[in-house]
């Protein structure tokens, strides 16, 4: 696969539509460094009234939610509606196979990340997948926001 990442998104119509269903977003690679994009994307997610499931093997706990290891570790009590993904394209299949096995509803892959693996995981097995794209990004334009 080529450095060039084509965004793979629905039409706004779906878009708004997951993001008003959603409830809890799983943020696979979620920094609790506040100079990492992951934790400004969830940041501005959880203020925006998600609740918020960190995925990281190397946090504990992060914006006041407990950190799992992986989306397979994350308590099966806990329904994630997406799973929004800052890994890098080549560990995406993976993600993909685990957000399948959660029932996630949307696999999203951030700015910059895309994996046509992930995407025909995720795809054959129901899931909406969205890639190349950042979630903050698309919720302020869909709002009308600045986007930025």
């Amino acid at each position: 696969m080529s450095d060039e990442v084509a965004p793979y998104v629905p039409s706004d119509r779906e878009l708004r539509s997951i993001l008003r269903e959603a409830e809890t977003i799983a943020v696979v690679g979620l920094s609790s460094n506040h100079e990492r994009p992951s934790h400004d994307v969830a940041e501005f997610l959880q203020a925006n009234g998600y609740r918020i499931v960190p995925v990281n093997p190397n946090e504990t706990e992060v914006l006041g939610e407990r950190a799992y290891p992986s989306l397979l570790d994350v308590p099966e009590d806990i329904r994630i509606d997406i799973v929004d993904v800052f890994r890098r394209a080549e560990l995406t299949p993976e993600i993909a196979e685990q957000a399948v096995a959660r029932g996630a509803k949307v696999l999203w892959l951030q700015e910059g990340i895309a994996n046509e693996d992930a995407r025909r995981i995720g795809e054959d097995a129901g899931l909406t997948v969205i890639m190349g794209v950042c979630v903050k990004v698309q919720k302020r334009r869909l709002e009308g926001g600045s986007g930025a």
